[in-house]
């Protein structure tokens, strides 16, 4: 699984993540307040949110359980005895003065994430990138800088909200491997249903720490560009921020460890403050938390109550179906994909067949009009119908399209019909067909002439010639087979 990067004028490039995962549960991570999206601002704070005098932290059972579900999900080891720290920083939104979460000792060590990207040939090649951790946090507040007649208005409803960071090694080499990675993680996490996803409500968002190096030299300095809520954002940062890393480097300039935002409307990073290490943070434990403890039965239980994993899916996929390793990958990017394909590979008996349209047609008309698998116009029984058609000749791929085209257009199931009323039926007279491929032969007495000379163009002609006097209803399988046997 080695990296399939190429240097960028002469540099390497170096990149890890850290994601914040908003972790699904009704209730905060340490408050029962409701993490419900779209409240009035400060509805959803309770006292031990805005850390009113008196108040203490209770921890929130659901989101230890997910934690644990992603440990399990991406084989790391989760801790039996985890610590909660308090990591101090001044922010208005803040209002403790400091955020709790996780240091020394994280609820999940190690573990790694696997994805496909494309290799220099166009094939595509599996790579893997190592976690160091995941560990849980509370969410700070939100600043509000609109409508507030020049001042800045502060939403608490955010304070307390349960996260789970996952913290990867600088194990990426371009802005591909780190979006495909992000994507991964993002489907990873949906599957397991610790997140829910939406990146535009700020449940998923990704901190990327770049840096440039010389192949063999010591890690350069990294700046971090901070809050990436779309995979597109992501790509253009990276990009933008390693041509202006190796700029400055090769104007002479040093990188100065920084934390950098991006500005989709101009396409660039800028530095919104120095870099700070966690020495400025002054962690310690936190007095009013005890440490968490996991016992071996909890992980066991929740080990039981997991969903077939991704993973595990595609390869029963492999094996079951024959599926080359990327198209079960393709197939299993969500619980709903893998559902779809199965269905319609038994209906069908066409596994191949129904992983290349769901990884084209499907998904192309999906992505065009911006729908979830959920809201195709063609479920999984009626593809089925349509590549069963395409297996046993009666439609030629070329016509299958159009019967898509119109499933998608007009809804319906009755492929059959469909066929019938556009005339897309492949001819299956053999005998209609032997007459009109004698025709063809008689009026293209060059082109023959041609291929029995040993010139194999010829005969692509005369397939040509057979398929145009057939109006493209011929079988083009059937047509070349028997005008193989008529010129020999």
């Amino acid at each position: 699984m080695a990296s399939t990067s190429k240097l960028i004028r002469g540099y390497e490039v170096v990149i890890g993540l850290e994601t914040h995962a908003q972790l699904s549960t009704r209730s905060k991570i340490f408050s029962g307040s409701s993490t419900q999206f779209g409240a009035a601002p400060n509805t959803q704070a309770s006292p031990v949110d805005l850390a009113l005098p008196g108040t203490l932290p209770v921890m929130n059972k659901g989101a230890v359980e997910r934690a644990i579900r992603l440990g399990l999900a991406v084989g790391a080891k989760v801790a039996p005895l985890s610590i909660f720290a308090r990591k101090n920083y001044f922010y208005p939104d803040l209002p403790k003065g400091y955020q709790i979460s996780q240091y020394e000792t994280p609820v999940v060590q190690g573990g790694a994430v696997e994805f496909f990207v494309d290799g220099s040939n166009g094939e595509k090649v599996k790579h893997k990138v190592n976690l160091t951790r995941a560990h849980l946090e509370e969410d700070a507040g939100k600043s509000l800088h609109e409508d507030y007649a020049g001042q800045t208005g502060i939403d608490l409803n955010r304070a307390g909200t349960p996260l789970l960071e996952i913290v990867t090694e600088p194990d990426m080499r371009s802005g591909v491997e780190a979006v495909e990675y992000a994507k991964a993680l993002h489907a990873l996490v949906m599957w397991l249903d610790i997140c829910d996803g939406n990146m535009q409500e700020g449940s998923f968002r990704c901190d990327a720490n770049v840096s440039v190096r010389k192949p063999g030299a010591d890690f350069g300095t990294r700046r971090e560009i901070k809050n990436l809520n779309s995979f597109k954002f992501m790509q253009q940062a990276i990009d933008y921020e390693i041509q202006w890393q190796i700029d400055l480097i090769e104007d002479g300039g040093e990188v100065k460890q920084a934390t950098v935002l991006f500005n989709p409307d101009s396409g660039e990073t800028r530095a919104m403050r120095t870099k700070e290490d966690a020495a400025d943070y002054r962690y310690f434990p936190d007095p009013d938390l005890p440490p968490l403890v996991i016992a071996p039965e909890w992980i066991e239980r929740v080990r039981s109550e997991m969903p077939e994993l991704p993973r595990v899916m595609a390869e029963r996929f492999q094996k079951d179906y024959g599926l080359p390793a990327y198209d079960a990958a393709m197939v299993t990017q969500s619980k709903a994909f893998g559902a779809y394909f199965d269905e319609a590979a038994k209906a069908s008996g066409q596994p191949k067949l129904v992983a290349n349209w769901i990884m084209g047609e499907i998904s192309r008309r999906l992505n065009a009009e911006d729908l979830e698998l959920e809201a195709s116009r063609v479920n999984a029984a009626t593809l089925a119908q349509l590549i069963a058609r395409i297996a046993d000749g009666t439609i030629s791929n070329n016509g299958a399209k159009q019967v898509f085209e119109s499933l998608w257009a007009e809804g319906g199931n009755s492929v059959d019909a469909l066929i019938e009323s556009k005339g897309l039926k492949q001819m299956s007279d053999t005998g209609e067909l032997d007459r009109i491929l004698d025709e063809v032969l008689a009026a293209n007495a060059k082109s023959v002439e041609e291929y029995r000379a040993g010139k194999d163009k010829a005969f692509n002609a005369l397939i040509g010639q057979a398929m145009k006097a057939t109006k493209g209803k011929a079988n083009p399988a059937a047509v070349n087979e028997l005008l193989k046997k008529k010129l020999s």
